[in-house]
């Protein structure tokens, strides 16, 4: 690829990434403060979680699930071959910046026929898997096909998936506080065979 005057330089585009990140925190902590809380809640009281996500947000997810794990919880990736069936009881986490992902929705209404509890994380409060949810927590960045700019300058629904991320950690910095467990004890579940 050819650089011309118009590539950003590289500390101009963290500086961007992160003011976007920022803004976007401002306004979970300032609207949905009841609505994480509440996942949270959910997601400590829960026979065992599922996390969904396609894509960037399924990796964001992933993540998650790996602290969650850490944290001495019962958690499955949707799609692995070792992911049992949910049942009440359990919380199946999705993210779906649009809301609309068709295998999420699927997904999401086969946890909620069985009685599992549903968490949403997306952008569109009053989409389809918001409306199978429990507890929606909506995020106002831009949609993966918002090429307009008006939310994010970032590509497609980066802002989105880096917000996920964040506020995954944060959630599980909460959980981790809230269990009186200390960096040691939680030690011994990281993986021994990489």
């Amino acid at each position: 690829m050819a650089r011309n005057d118009t590539t950003p330089e590289i500390a101009a585009a963290i500086e961007l990434v992160l003011s976007e990140n920022t803004k976007i925190s401002t306004a979970i902590v300032r609207d949905s403060t009841e609505s994480v809380a509440e996942a949270i809640t959910v997601l400590g009281a829960a026979n065992r979680i599922f996390v969904l996500g396609a894509g960037r947000s399924g990796l964001a997810l992933r993540m998650l699930a790996m602290r969650l794990m850490h944290l001495g919880l019962t958690v499955h990736v949707v799609g692995e071959v070792t992911t049992p069936a949910i049942a009440k009881g359990d919380v199946l986490l999705a993210a779906s910046g649009s809301g609309t992902t068709a295998g999420i929705i699927r997904s999401a209404t086969t946890a909620v026929s069985v009685g599992a509890e549903i968490i949403a994380v997306t952008t569109a409060a009053a989409s389809p898997l918001a409306e199978l949810a429990q507890v929606t927590i909506a995020i106002p960045a831009a949609q993966k096909q918002d090429h307009g700019a008006t939310r994010s300058a970032q590509y497609s629904g980066s802002l989105f998936e880096q917000s996920l991320l964040l506020l995954g950690d944060a959630m599980f910095f909460v959980l981790w506080k809230n269990s009186g467990a200390t960096a040691e004890e939680l030690w011994p579940r990281h993986a021994n065979l990489e």
